[in-house]
C-alpha cells in the first residue's frame, strides 16, 4: 500500500504540470521519506553533511537562502484547504514506484540530527521541489544531473544507470543456489555494506577480468597481454555486458582462489619463522579483511590487487570458451600451492627485505605477472603429458592383458 507524509509549508507554486515547488517548515520536514531514487546514501563524515548541519543551526532563519533545496519525487501530491500542508503519497520499491529523495539526503540527515539534539530550527524553511510521476529512469536521470557541493563517484553513477543490475542479479541466483551470502557495495555511503575495498563491486569485475584469456593473452599480438590496469569504467557497454556476463561463471572459481590465498597467507603468518616478525610485503596484522563472500574474514589487511595476479595465471587453464580444460577441482588447489611457494611467497618476502610496499605496485608489475604466467603454462604442460602418459599406460596394460 502507498504511504503518505505530511509537509507543512508556507506556501507553494506549479512550477510546470507535475512539478511543484514548496516552502516547507524545517522542524516537521518528514526525515524518513525512502531514499530509492538517491544515487547514494548520505555520510555524517562528509564535508557536505558538516556545512549543512552548521548552517542549519547556527542560523536557521537565514538557511532558505543559504541551500539548494531539495527534490523529491511523488506518486500523488495533495494540499489541505487552507494551503498550509501538502499530503505526499509514495509508492514503495516493491510496488514499482521511485518515489522518495532524489536529491538532498544529507540536508535531511542534517534535520533529523538537528531534532535528536533538541536544537530550536522553527525559523528554518527549505524549498522542496516535487516531482510527480515519475518512473525510474525519469528520477535517476535527475539524480545524476543534480549538482553536488562533493563529488559522486563512478561507482554510484554506474549503479544509478541500472548497469549494475545483471551481477545483483546473478549474485541473487548463486546465493539461492549455493547457500551463501555476500557483502557488496554498489554505490557511495552504502550503509550496511563493509567499506573494505574487496567489498566492492568493481572488485568483482576485477576478479573476472583476469580470467578473459581471450583478451589479455600474452601469445597473441594484442597490447594487453595482461589485466593489470586498475580503472573501472564509468559505463557498461552492451558489447562489455554481453563479455561479462560470459565470464561471470567463473567467478565462483576466482572467489575461491582469492579466499584460499588468504587462507594461505594467514596460515604463513599465524607460524612466522621469527617470531613478532611477518616477512611479507603489504601484510598488516592491525589490520582486518574482509571478502565478498561473508563467510570469510582475515585478521590482516592486504593490497587489494594481492590475488589478481595469481587469479589471472589460471587463465591458461580455459579454452576460447571459457571452459576448463581440466576439471579446477582437479588441479586448482596443487597449482594454488605450487605458485605460493615458488613464486609469490619469494616475491613477497623479496620486497618486505628491500623495504617495499607493494599495493598497487602489484598491477603495474608486469614481471610477477608474466612469471606467474609462465609457470602456469609449464604446469599445464606437465600435467596434459602425465595424463596423456597415464593413457598411454592404461592402454599399454589392456592390450597386454
Amino acid at each position: 500500500m502507498p504511504k503518505t507524509w505530511i509537509l507543512k509549508i508556507d506556501s507553494y507554486f506549479n512550477a510546470k504540470p507535475n512539478c511543484i515547488v514548496a516552502n516547507a517548515y524545517v522542524d516537521t520536514f518528514p526525515t524518513n521519506l525512502p531514499l530509492e531514487p538517491n544515487i547514494r546514501e548520505p555520510n555524517k563524515r562528509s564535508s557536505t553533511y558538516r556545512q549543512i548541519y552548521d548552517s542549519l543551526t547556527t542560523q536557521p532563519e537565514k538557511f532558505f537562502e543559504r541551500h539548494s533545496g531539495i527534490v523529491l519525487c511523488a506518486n500523488k501530491v495533495k494540499p489541505n484547504k487552507n494551503k498550509t500542508e501538502l499530503e505526499l503519497e509514495i509508492l514503495e520499491a516493491s510496488e514499482g514506484g521511485s518515489d522518495g529523495i532524489i536529491n538532498g539526503g544529507h540536508t535531511v540527515l542534517a534535520f533529523e540530527q538537528a531534532r535528536n539534539y533538541k536544537l530550536d530550527v522553527s525559523l528554518a524553511r527549505v524549498k522542496v521541489t516535487i516531482h510527480v510521476g515519475l518512473n525510474e529512469a525519469e528520477a535517476k536521470d535527475i539524480a545524476l544531473a543534480s549538482n553536488t557541493s562533493s563529488p559522486v563517484d563512478s561507482r554510484s553513477k554506474v549503479n544509478a544507470k541500472g548497469d549494475y543490475d545483471f551481477i545483483k542479479q546473478y549474485l541473487a541466483k548463486l546465493e539461492r543456489k549455493e547457500d551463501r551470502k555476500f557483502r557488496i557495495a554498489y554505490y557511495q555511503n552504502q550503509s550496511g555494506a563493509p567499506r573494505n575495498a574487496q567489498c566492492n563491486v568493481t572488485h568483482l569485475f576485477k576478479l573476472i577480468n583476469c580470467l578473459d584469456r581471450n583478451r589479455y593473452n600474452p601469445d597473441g599480438n594484442k597490447r594487453t597481454k595482461h589485466p593489470t590496469g586498475t580503472s573501472t569504467p564509468s559505463h557498461i557497454s552492451d558489447a562489455e555486458r554481453e563479455r561479462l556476463t560470459k565470464l561471470l561463471p567463473l567467478l565462483t572459481n576466482a572467489l575461491w582462489i582469492e579466499q584460499r590465498l588468504y587462507e594461505i597467507v594467514q596460515e604463513h603468518i599465524s607460524n612466522p619463522r621469527r617470531k613478532g616478525v611477518i616477512d611479507l610485503a603489504s601484510i598488516d596484522t592491525r589490520k582486518n579483511t574482509l571478502l565478498p563472500d561473508s563467510k570469510y574474514s582475515f585478521g590482516f589487511g592486504a593490497p587489494t590487487d594481492l590475488a589478481l595476479p595469481i587469479i589471472a595465471s589460471y587463465r591458461v587453464f580455459l579454452d576460447e570458451n571459457y571452459n576448463w580444460i581440466i576439471p579446477f577441482n582437479e588441479f586448482a588447489e596443487n597449482f594454488l600451492q605450487h605458485l605460493w611457494g615458488n613464486y609469490y611467497r619469494k616475491y613477497l618476502v623479496s620486497e618486505k627485505l628491500a623495504g617495499n610496499t607493494v599495493g598497487t605496485k602489484i598491477c603495474r608489475n608486469q614481471e610477477i605477472w608474466e612469471s606467474l604466467y609462465i609457470s602456469a603454462q609449464s604446469y599445464l604442460n606437465q600435467h596434459l603429458m602425465k595424463m596423456v602418459n597415464s593413457a598411454k599406460s592404461d592402454s599399454l596394460a589392456l592390450t597386454g592383458s
